[in-house]
Formats: C-alpha cells, structure tokens, sequence
C-alpha cells in the first residue's frame, strides 16, 4: 500500500510523459518521491488530513522543466548593472549607462550587460563611444554572447590594460594600429583582466543575490538547472543553500577546465567527481573548444567570409583531447562549448577516442553548426546534442552574413539531429539570453519569437513540434544526465518535481507560449511556486 501522501494535487490535467499511463487527473507524494498517479479517487483514498490537497482544477501539470544549459551564479553576478538587451542603437546603449552611472554614483562602476552587436555596426567595439554618457568613470558592457566585452579607458586603466598580451587561450585585447586598446575584449582571459578589477560582492550580498535568482527561475516553472561553468566553491555554495533550505533547484555542477590550467590544476576538480547533497551533484568537466561566430572566434571547417574562423579555442587542441581523456577515464560526463562545425568534429572525435564510464554520456552544447558527415555521428557515439534555441535570435544579419549564405541555410539543426535519433536537450544559456523557459519553447517551436509572425523564421524546416520541445525540457534532460530513471517523468518512483501551467504547453499556441501562466512549481516534494489561477 502506498503512503499517507504529504502533498496531493486532484482534479488537475496532468500530461505524465510515462507510456504507461500518459494523462491522469492526480498525483500523490510523499518524502519528496511520486507515490502514485492516477484519477482523484484513488489520491483521495491514500490521503488523510495530513496531506496537503492542491485543487488542480485550473492546473495543466508536466514533468518539472530542466534547463539544460544555464550559468546559475555566473548569470546573476555578469547580470547587475543596466540591461541592456533591448538597446539597439549607441544612443540607446548611452542613454542606459548614463541612468545607470547615477545610481552607481560618482565614484562606482557604470556596469551594463547583455548588449547584442548591432548598435556597434560601422564603428566597432570601442569603449570611447559610451565614454562621456558615464563623465569617464570606469565602465564595463558585457556583450550578449558572454564572449566579448567593452571596456572605457577608465576600466582599462584600473585593469593596468595599455597594450596587447599574450593568452593561453584564443584571447585578445583588441588595439589600433598603434597598439592602444581599443576597449573590445574578446574571450574569458582578456575580459577576466577587467572584471578582476571591479569591486566585489560581500559574500552575504552574493548569496542573496543567488537566493532571489533561485526564487526567480521557481516562478518560471523551473525546477532543474544543468549549470554550465563552476568551480569546488560554487559546490560550497550549493552546500550553503542546501544546509539553509534555499536550494528551490536541483543542480548539476561541472567543473570548468580552462586551457592555461596544467595538469597538476586537474587535480582538484578531479577531486570532485562524487561530490553531491540531496539536490546537487558534480561529476561533469566543463569545456570551451571555440569562441561565437560574430567575433571570427567560432571554428570552421571553412573560414568564414570575413577569413575568420579558423583556430580553436584551446591553442593546443591535442592538449584538449588529452584532458577530455582524462576527466573521461575518470568517470566524468564531458561537456564542450562548440559553436561552428569543426568545433564540434573536433569534440565529437575526442569524445571517440577518449570513450565513457558505463552510463555517462557526454555532450556537445549550441552546435550552431554541423557539418552534414558529422551529424549522423550523434546518435552513432552515444553523445547528447544540447542546444539553446535562443540563440537564433542573433541569426540576422551579422552572424548569418559571418558565415554565408550556404551555411546559415542550415543554422540550427535541431529537428535533423533528434530526428537522426539523437537526444537533444534543451536550454536557454542564460545569462546569454532570457531564462524563461517559455520563450525559449517558443522559439524550438516557431524558429522565431513567440508573438511575433512578422519575424522571419531562421531555417524553418528544422522547428520541433511541441511535444519533442516538451520532451528537451524534461525526458530529454534527464537521459542527458544519467537520470532517466528518476526524473524527466511523472510516475511512481519518480523524483516529485512537478511544472504547472495554466493550459497544456503542447496543445497551447506558440506564439501564446511566452505569456502561458506558471501556477505552480514543484520541487523535491516541497511547493516553491504558488501563484493565483
């Protein structure tokens, strides 16, 4: 007999994604565990006046979303300051930081982030530009992709930034003809100099700051987050929030192994592999193998029309096979950042030559580009495809006339992968682009935002149906991270995290999607979202 459920939801429509059993009205948990789904009758039966009855009448329940690819604490440092996505102009980019310079006030960093590449069409990434809007008081624009970044002579100063230098890693601090900075950092080491400098956070301030966000991705409908870059601190902060009861996701933690770390930097984050709560684990290697195709930074297999293109992130790619085959004889699930089509050969070949522990599967992330003879290799060698739809949304023009004509017709594979017999996983790369997964779903669906037919779609032949973008939030996500048997589902046994919306994701309209109310978020058996129907 099951147990006397803590939590029950009734008379709701719930879509299970358990062959099985696909529909029900009610569900029953207890100790954080699914413990029975079926009609209200047979909840109600198992339930007693300790249980906590929801009455799902205007809920429309799926398995809780996960997004698979995310900078959870990365994402809410690099987004304070002036948001700056909407600014499609210099003028709109000024008027933004000279508001965000009075707050600041006279003797703080004017910070703004987000900024896509289109107000610096014709002049460039220069930080003279948004110089006088901010009286010359250091000031930093962090750049949509978070591979690029601009920087005022103030900052540059405070940085001890004069001239070029030499990176272990495809990096640049861009400069004129006469080697003065111009102010464009491209890559982590350049921008790294810069925000070195900037004042921190305290430590009780940087928490509450990971709290709020936390709170934030709830009321989405999130309930799980494959983070994307990390660190053996970012696992005491996972700890912290544990001990504290703050942690309202599950989370996935990699460690990010860096280029210019030797082998003896290894290591410790080697030393991670089974570090783990209740609702966060280690066990993944974060890899960057290229840059963005708006910088000339992507890896090409032909250069692209600028005669970029055509070195990799990791100077050394044999030194990259050699630490992917070693995180990967460790146990570790590898996941590499490859944006243009040689990137991801080059991926999908050390992934081969380096194999996996039984049950991991390793992953290759936003794969704007494949080449048509990799893309069966998928589905071949058992690796994950994780792409973020978002991205798309800087398709036109610069990135589609970077590439050309024959390689932006197929930007984004996404139906051809899944439909290759791939799994493809779904994500929003936040602080990149907005976390809500429902834009996102819009996007996977439509090939262009929810609620906007007058955009044209990018490559439309490759949009997903709703129930296949239902599926890379939730089944999808969890098969990527070993976790098919306890997640990604509701049924008996499964881990309770639970989504609820106010109509059916899958039956819904795409272009309603982005306003589709979250009435409910469920994690871990504990409610973390409740709002009005």
């Amino acid at each position: 007999m099951s147990p006397v459920p803590s939590l029950a939801i009734v008379g709701a429509r719930i879509r299970t994604l358990d062959p099985a059993l696909p529909n029900a009205s009610a569900v029953a948990i207890q100790g954080g565990q699914i413990v029975h789904v079926g009609d209200d009758n047979s909840v109600r039966a198992l339930s007693d006046r300790s249980t906590e009855v929801v009455d799902g009448s205007a809920l429309h329940v799926v398995p809780g979303l996960t997004d698979s690819h995310i900078h959870p604490f990365m994402g809410a440092i690099r987004t304070l300051g002036a948001d700056l996505t909407a600014a499609r102009s210099l003028d709109d980019v000024r008027a933004a930081m000279a508001a965000e310079r009075a707050k600041a006030g006279p003797d703080g960093w004017v910070r703004g982030w987000g900024c896509s590449y289109e107000p610096w069409d014709g002049p460039g990434l220069r930080g003279d530009l948004f110089d006088a809007a901010v009286a010359g008081q250091p000031a930093f624009i962090g750049i949509m992709d978070g591979h690029t970044a601009v920087a005022n002579g103030a900052a540059l100063a405070r940085a001890g930034i004069d001239g070029p230098r030499r990176f272990a890693e495809a990096a640049e601090i861009v400069c004129d003809a006469d080697g003065r900075p111009t102010g464009e950092l491209r890559e982590w080491a350049a921008i790294g100099l810069v925000r070195d400098a900037m004042p921190e956070l305290s430590d009780d301030d940087r928490y509450r700051l990971f709290v709020e966000t936390f709170t934030r991705f709830n009321r989405l409908g999130l309930t799980g987050l494959h983070a994307m870059d990390g660190t053996p601190q970012d696992l005491d902060t996972l700890r912290r929030m544990e001990a504290n009861g703050d942690l309202s996701c599950r989370v996935v933690q990699p460690m990010w192994v860096k280029p210019e770390m030797g082998r003896d930097d290894w290591e410790p984050l080697l030393a991670q592999k089974d570090e783990r709560g209740r609702r966060w684990r280690c066990g993944v290697a974060k890899f960057f193998i290229d840059g963005v195709i708006d910088t000339g930074t992507g890896w090409l297999i032909e250069p692209d029309t600028h005669g970029d293109g055509r070195r990799p992130f990791w100077p050394d790619p044999a030194y990259y096979d050699e630490a992917v085959a070693r995180f990967a004889g460790a146990g570790f699930q590898c996941v590499t950042h490859a944006v243009g089509d040689m990137a991801v050969r080059r991926a999908l070949d050390a992934y081969k030559a380096a194999g996996a522990a039984p049950g991991v599967r390793h992953r290759i992330e936003h794969i704007e580009l494949v080449d048509d003879a990799d893309l069966p290799r998928f589905a071949a060698e058992g690796v994950v495809a994780s792409m973020q739809p978002l991205h798309m949304q800087w398709f036109h023009p610069s990135w589609a006339e970077r590439v050309g004509p024959a390689r932006a017709a197929k930007a984004s594979r996404a139906r051809s992968i899944r439909d290759s017999g791939a799994t493809l996983a779904l994500g929003s790369d936040w602080m990149v682009a907005t976390e809500d997964p429902r834009v996102g779903m819009a996007w996977a669906q439509l090939r262009r935002p929810g609620g906007a037919p007058e955009w044209p779609p990018v490559t439309p032949d490759e949009a997903l149906t709703p129930l296949q973008v239902l599926e890379g939030y939730t089944t999808a996500a969890a098969y990527t991270v070993g976790e098919e048997a306890v997640s990604g589902r509701i049924a008996p046994g499964y881990r309770a995290d639970l989504t609820a919306f106010g109509a059916d994701p899958v039956d819904c309209d795409g272009d309603a999607l982005p306003r589709l109310p979250v009435l409910l978020t469920v994690v871990d058996g504990q409610v973390v979202h409740r709002a009005e129907a």
